[in-house]
């Protein structure tokens, strides 16, 4: 079964896909670079698999765009990565949208993230949501304007490993992948593994077969904290860090 999360991606793709369309960006019979063929090229890595890109777009259809997919249309096509990705702010600028309160309905905004202890986080089970379904007692749901989807998981840090990028006792919103194809190199995530959980800048390590078989952790506190490798098995979950909260 398709995750919400994944759903609701494919659908801000789509709306992106007729945006590029009505500025010309891409013409569907076009030979002169901008057809679907060269959208799949770009997006896919293969000019035939225009009818996969047909089918992402077909309501009906029960394949979807992935994010690593989403994230090459972004920077193929100048899309705001925040956008496409998150759902905040607009498809071709930065700005965040206007949040509207309401005086009588404070629970206008329904509560999606799973905020947990780092230590109840790293040693449950396989994932965010397969976790927190059953809403334990020392967790709780809040919510954040424009922030939306499933998946989603907050924990506050402990340690001083990502300073000054993410200091002690910050709270990370994180988001669960797919796997270690969806991992972009250099960005932050949340790796947990068998009870152990890192809030890392992620390299992937692949073997001569092109397979990712460990991952390079690498903290931004560079000068006390030295980089290091674990192996990658079918109990390493990741996460994106997507957001931060700190005190002021």
């Amino acid at each position: 079964m398709i995750r919400e999360d994944r759903v609701q991606l494919n659908e801000r793709f789509m709306k992106v896909f007729k945006l590029l369309q009505d500025r010309g960006d891409i013409i569907l019979n076009d030979r002169g670079g901008k057809g679907m063929g060269d959208f799949a090229k770009k997006v896919l890595g293969n000019r035939a698999y225009g009818h996969i890109i047909r089918a992402f777009l077909t309501d009906t259809d029960k394949r979807v765009i992935d994010y690593h997919q989403a994230r090459i249309v972004c920077r193929e096509y100048g899309i705001n990565e925040s956008y496409l990705i998150d759902g905040t702010g607009t498809p071709f600028g930065r700005e965040l949208p206007k949040v509207q309160f309401a005086d009588s309905n404070v629970n206008a905004i329904r509560p999606n993230i799973v905020f947990t202890s780092v230590q109840a986080f790293a040693g449950s089970g396989d994932s965010a949501t397969d976790t927190f379904g059953s809403q334990a007692e020392d967790n709780e749901l809040f919510a954040l304007p424009g922030v939306s989807g499933a998946g989603l998981v907050a924990f506050p840090v402990e340690g001083n490993s990502m300073e000054p990028v993410i200091n002690d006792h910050d709270i990370v919103i994180c988001r669960e992948i797919d796997g270690v194809g969806d991992i972009k190199d250099n960005e932050i995530y949340a790796v947990k593994s068998n009870g152990h959980l890192w809030i890392k800048h992620v390299q992937r390590i692949k073997n001569n077969k092109g397979r990712t078989v460990q991952l390079k952790m690498i903290s931004a506190n560079h000068l006390e904290h030295e980089p290091f490798t674990h192996d990658v098995s079918e109990y390493t979950r990741l996460y994106k860090v997507i957001r931060k909260i700190s005190e002021i």
